[in-house]
């Protein structure tokens, strides 16, 4: 999941929660042996925390967002299981509704309501902005550019996690066809991670609703999954993120839906190859400037342009650390050289056409500004005494050079 270049957590948690996050308050509850819901009743129905009948007492948040109603047994039921109820309030609503004159740059469009957010069980350990939507701990870091080099049993640790987050994206990605929705495509993420007791990091993140990012043609880079129906020739993103044990990793990758044309063949091609190209030049003592540069040159000679919004960025405890920005274009400003055991991400972002962006209603969902077409490759590297291991490699496939 990329970050967005030269805007902190802290920037993008106030612009973004105000329109994907509405604001519900929260109910405390009422003094022992009242009624959630006042006067409302219920026969027969089943308590939702204990399953004793009747539950004759109802959330009225529920009643007010208009959800299909939820009954308890009492009020303690109710105030001992509103941890795992409240979920049911995350209502996603449509930020394009009161925006009737958006007017998109491509062909695709923004497939509302969404589907429920998907809940993770309770077992599953999960990163700080699970609940809140805030990733505190990230925030707190922001201000140093220390790059933490992990033990080896960290080491150990986080490969397996990124060797965990490749299955889920291969999983993801053997399910692109057309005729498939976004929307599924983040169901068969979402099941696969929690299979592996994990945590999709996506996942309410800055209140992203969704547990995977999914961008198809036009789309940039966080794409929303939604009820849109992949079409023949379509090209699509998935962006995963896994979270387990303490570490993240992150990955991507672009897949053809069907048969895409020529030019589209060659934007895929073109941006894994910046990819390998930029993967090529890790080792320690490379100035992460000159990342960029390789990509840009690259792309630049197959007539493409390279998105400059977003850049990779450091992973591991933190799902976004130092270094902050590795840029995928030339004549950029980012600081700091790599040392062995330095972990990052470096995922460009290939343009048919234009390199600015823009974004939709949504606040999330970044596009080129003229409509045209998008591809995206990720991988988290980790800097060894010559080279670097890609940890997030497919195991039939060899990304890595001399380590």
């Amino acid at each position: 999941m990329s970050s967005p270049d030269n805007d902190s957590p802290a920037q993008r948690n106030s612009r973004e929660n105000d329109v994907t996050r509405p604001s519900y308050a929260l109910h405390r509850g009422t003094a022992d042996g009242e009624d959630a819901a006042g006067s409302q009743k219920a026969t027969g129905n089943a308590c939702e925390g204990c399953g004793a009948t009747p539950a004759k007492k109802k959330c009225p948040t529920c009643i007010k967002l208009k959800l299909a109603e939820s009954h308890f047994c009492t009020q303690q039921c109710f105030k001992d299981h509103w941890g795992s109820h409240k979920e049911k309030h995350v209502v996603v609503f449509d930020p394009f509704a009161n925006r009737p004159d958006f007017k998109y740059t491509g062909k695709l469009r923004a497939q509302y309501p969404l589907s429920p957010r998907r809940k993770v069980p309770d077992h599953i350990p999960k990163p700080d902005w699970a609940h809140s939507g805030i990733p505190t701990s990230e925030l707190a870091l922001r201000e140093s550019r220390v790059i933490e080099v992990l033990k080896p049993n960290e080491l150990a640790t986080m490969r397996e996690i990124c060797r965990l987050g490749r299955e889920v994206l291969d999983i993801g990605a053997a399910a692109v066809r057309p005729g498939v929705t976004t929307d599924e495509i983040d169901r068969i993420v979402h099941e696969a991670t929690i299979e592996r007791d994990a945590y999709p990091s996506p996942l309410n993140y800055n209140g992203f609703p969704k547990s995977c990012c999914i961008s198809v043609n036009e789309v940039i880079c966080h794409g929303i999954p939604d009820r849109y129906e992949l079409q023949d020739g379509d090209i699509v993103n998935i962006d995963v993120g896994f979270f387990k044990d303490g570490y993240h990793s992150d990955l991507n990758e672009t897949c053809l839906v069907g048969n895409v044309d020529e030019k589209g063949r060659l934007l895929v091609q073109t941006t894994k190859e910046c990819l390998q190209k930029a993967i090529e030049l890790v080792k320690p003592g490379t100035p992460y400037r000159s990342v960029g540069r390789v990509i840009e040159r690259h792309a630049a000679s197959r007539g493409f342009g390279v998105i400059r919004s977003f850049v990779g960025h450091g992973v591991h405890r933190h799902f976004h650390c130092a270094p902050w920005s590795i840029p995928h274009y030339e004549k950029n400003k980012a600081v700091g050289t790599m040392m062995e055991g330095h972990l990052f991400t470096i995922e460009p972002m290939i343009s048919e056409g234009r390199w600015d962006d823009r974004l939709w209603p949504d606040r999330w969902t970044a596009v080129t500004v003229d409509g045209m077409r998008s591809a995206q490759f990720e991988h988290t590297l980790l800097v060894t005494k010559t080279g670097c291991d890609v940890l997030t490699a497919r195991p039939d496939v060899d990304w890595s050079h001399p380590r």
